[in-house]
């Protein structure tokens, strides 16, 4: 199964979230898609799917799971796949998307998308569950860096590497999660501009924007934490703007899940990303 990009408009989107329902059926906001997590539209009928319909009848959709737990040493959820299977072929989504990360443990589902280390053992173990999911699923999935806190010891990989190794064994594409590279370059004094310069933009089927919290460590250093409760900060919008000029024009999705604010707002940092967008596309074609 390979990748391909045919699938959202090169502009920016939105996640989707109920109290925005009625405006945006009413207001119709000039936008490229939106984008729902799976797991809250895994039930059977009620408003929800009434909703998410006629917005789908009007937009591309593109699907962001949370809870496969791809990294993790675990088999995968059948049934969790099999509802997720169900919901793709309801909705016939654009893109398909999963974080490289694990949250299950042997008393069920953690609350959080935890890191692993990169090794031999766990790229066999994330390429043999992404082969599952895709064949599951029956489409390609793009799979996201995540954002970390910490690097293990035992890690034999470089990320960048361990990921292009996955898309290229298994034919999956790759979320660039902007906010992601800037949290975890910071928290691990690592250079977020070379990790974008890095990173393998041609498997790239959608980037996400996000906010991230400022704190400090222990000692003092500076702590971000991936909070997606406020605007896409400075930094985020230049390593982005970068992303741009060198791979040209990606689905952007503005990710802000907490503290979610009226829909004027939101929108307004959807229209800033397309702006961004133009704007760098525009500068590379000067240079």
């Amino acid at each position: 199964m390979r990748f391909s990009q045919l699938a959202l408009p090169p502009r920016a989107g939105l996640g989707l979230k109920p109290q925005h329902y009625a405006e945006i059926l009413a207001s119709a906001p000039d936008l490229g898609f939106f984008e729902i997590h799976a797991e809250n539209y895994m039930g059977a009928g009620g408003p929800p799917h009434r909703y998410l319909t006629a917005i789908r009848e009007r937009y591309p959709l593109s699907l962001h799971g949370v809870g496969l737990s791809i990294g993790g040493p675990r088999p995968l959820d059948r049934d969790h796949l099999a509802r997720l299977r169900v919901l793709i072929d309801r909705y016939e989504p654009a893109l398909f998307s999963e974080h490289l990360a694990w949250s299950t443990h042997d008393a069920g589902y953690l609350n959080d998308l935890l890191p692993l280390p990169y090794t031999g053992e766990t790229l066999q173990t994330v390429c043999d569950h992404v082969d599952e999911v895709q064949e599951a699923v029956g489409r390609p999935l793009l799979l996201e860096n995540p954002s970390t806190y910490l690097a293990f010891t035992e890690s034999t990989w470089d990320e960048i590497d361990f990921l292009a190794e996955i898309a290229r064994r298994t034919g999956c594409g790759l979320l660039l999660d902007v906010n992601n590279v800037q949290v975890a370059c910071t928290n691990q004094a690592r250079d977020a501009q070379d990790y974008i310069d890095r990173f393998p933009l041609s498997r790239v089927g959608e980037v996400h924007l996000g906010g991230h919290d400022v704190d400090a460590d222990e000692a003092g250093r500076p702590l971000l934490i991936d909070s997606h409760d406020r605007p896409v900060d400075d930094p985020v919008w230049a390593l982005y703007a970068r992303a741009i000029a060198r791979g040209g024009r990606r689905p952007t999705l503005i990710e802000w899940d907490n503290d979610v604010p009226g829909w004027t707002d939101l929108y307004a940092e959807a229209l800033l990303a397309d702006m961004v967008m133009t704007a760098a596309v525009q500068a590379d074609a000067l240079v």
